[in-house]
């Protein structure tokens, strides 16, 4: 951990990157420059500084998660510790928590037990999944 210093600060990618949200610094870095990652409410750049008591968005896989920075570090260390480094929002884990079991619902409502599903069957599925009504033909 970097020492408390008020003006302590790690790039967001790095931070990113040691709190074990991506795999690597470069993936993180991406997922910043798609606007997947917002940093007290503003769009962020992979070199930005982030520090103690900022808020962050995460858009990662479907799933919103909302921060708050905890602690400081530039390495990468144990999952536990990278727990650590922020505290999520209750709120935000409410909905992530519901949005997961609604995609565990909507997974085991498409279950096919004859085997694999045929092409028209495949493409009914897709079409479920966007949102696109059955008799669009």
């Amino acid at each position: 951990m970097l020492p408390d210093s008020p003006s302590s600060k790690v790039r967001i990618d790095r931070w990113l990157w040691a709190a074990r949200f991506f795999k690597t610094r470069q993936l993180a870095a991406s997922a910043i420059k798609a606007g997947h990652i917002a940093l007290n409410g503003l769009r962020a750049k992979p070199a930005r500084g982030v520090q103690k008591g900022d808020r962050l968005k995460i858009r990662k896989a479907g799933l919103d998660y909302e921060l708050i920075v905890t602690a400081l570090d530039e390495q990468r260390r144990s999952a536990a510790h990278a727990q650590t480094l922020y505290q999520e929002t209750p709120l935000s884990l409410a909905a992530r928590l519901e949005s997961i079991e609604k995609r565990k619902l909507d997974a085991a409502s498409l279950r096919f037990d004859r085997g694999k599903p045929d092409k028209r069957s495949r493409r009914l599925i897709s079409r479920l999944r966007r949102g696109i009504s059955d008799h669009s033909n």
